[in-house]
């Protein structure tokens, strides 16, 4: 018999993921499927992006690439946050990976082991919890309150710390709430850290670039009293629509770096090349198809949150980023799961059961917006009649 090591017990899994797979089985079958379950982008990569990767090819960049990623993008990201954020960034301290879970894998098995104690949001990204727990770590959840928009309260996350923590994960705009959480909470965040010096904190600012409205994208990198302790998660798949990619980052402290290096070295080598070029014409190139796709999402928002609220047994508050809505279906009487299935399976709309993202997920429905339009109409249209017993 083949005996596994006991951590892979403790491993979970992205429900996305098998929402997806059994959707696409669904439509092998013949049944007409609209997806609102996957968090990417319905819009095709940049055309200047593709052309950037497929000359790559063309030069002759097929071989290997420096395991932490080639010196012209890792530039051109710092030339990209000094210009957003005004602030400098060293290049030497930047790691290039095959998509954001690596950053997030590499951070937590450095920080997480037995004894250990790791904060994260709840309902929060899955794989933050997932990986906590293969480590041997405990994972203490941090809840986030629909009152509160879904973003986090600094003395919540404060009240959370004890000589155990090792590391805080940080989300916004957030997977899978659309939370984006208001300078001053950050402020605060960042003041109250001062009093935790030996506590690592990892922001997952993928989705950064998508908010909406009067809403603000703070980066705990402008916090100079937590730039030797922050690991910066960031990447292309969403805000350049290139998930297929496979091309992240991130920013990591001066103490960590070399060891996050290390990581890559054993775990995949070096991020392929053709990928990497293409990110750097991501971020020196035109930008106007990253504002055409917020400009998208934006009416998409609208639309969603309106329809959703005219539903009988769902409410739902108006996301500030991302592009997800997470309803509350608690008047249906439904559970989150029953409610996936139901929809999947009799409505054929494909949606992420609010548990899927944690315990305080019960009660919510994920629904992804990066979705046509049209696609988003029929798909409430049939949520309400399915829903509803018509």
């Amino acid at each position: 018999m083949i005996r596994l090591a006991e951590g892979m017990e403790r491993l979970g899994t992205e429900t996305a993921f098998e929402v997806l797979a059994r959707a696409e089985a669904l439509k092998a079958q013949g049944k007409d499927i609209v997806n609102l379950g996957i968090g990417q982008p319905d819009f095709r990569t940049p055309e200047h992006i593709v052309e950037a990767g497929a000359k790559a090819l063309r030069d002759g960049h097929h071989g290997y690439t420096p395991a932490n990623g080639i010196l012209p993008l890792r530039e051109a990201i710092a030339a990209e946050w000094l210009k957003r954020h005004r602030v400098t960034v060293d290049p030497g301290r930047i790691l290039v990976v095959p998509g954001g879970k690596v950053t997030m894998f590499f951070a937590i098995a450095m920080c997480g082991e037995k004894g250990a104690e790791i904060i994260y949001p709840n309902p929060g990204f899955p794989i933050y919890e997932s990986v906590i727990k293969w480590t041997g770590a405990t994972a203490v959840p941090l809840p986030l309150h629909e009152q509160n928009g879904f973003a986090f309260k600094a003395e919540d996350v404060l009240k959370l710390v004890t000589p155990r923590t090792r590391l805080i994960i940080i989300n916004s705009p957030a997977n899978p709430t659309g939370g984006v959480t208001p300078r001053a909470e950050v402020e605060k965040l960042a003041k109250g850290l001062e009093k935790f010096p030996d506590v690592v904190v990892l922001s997952d600012e993928i989705y950064g670039r998508i908010v909406y409205g009067k809403n603000e994208h703070v980066s705990l990198l402008e916090y100079d009293s937590l730039r030797e302790r922050l690991i910066l998660l960031d990447g292309f798949s969403k805000t350049y629509a290139m998930t297929g990619w496979r091309l992240g980052y991130a920013l990591w402290p001066k103490a960590m770096i070399e060891g996050a290096t290390r990581l890559a070295v054993n775990c995949h080598s070096c991020v392929n090349a053709a990928s990497q070029w293409a990110g750097i014409a991501a971020l020196q190139g035109p930008q106007d198809a990253v504002d055409r796709m917020v400009k998208a999402f934006a009416e998409r928002r609208q639309y969603i949150v309106g329809a959703l609220n005219q539903s009988p047994g769902i409410t739902c508050v108006e996301p500030g980023g991302a592009f997800y809505v997470f309803p509350n279906i608690k008047g249906t009487g439904l559970t989150a799961k029953q409610a996936q299935t139901r929809l999947l399976e009799e409505a054929g709309v494909a949606t992420v059961a609010g548990t899927s993202f944690g315990s305080y997920g019960e009660g919510y429905l994920r629904f992804s917006y990066a979705n046509s339009l049209d696609n988003i109409k029929e798909a409430i249209r049939r949520v309400g009649a399915c829903l509803n017993g018509r």
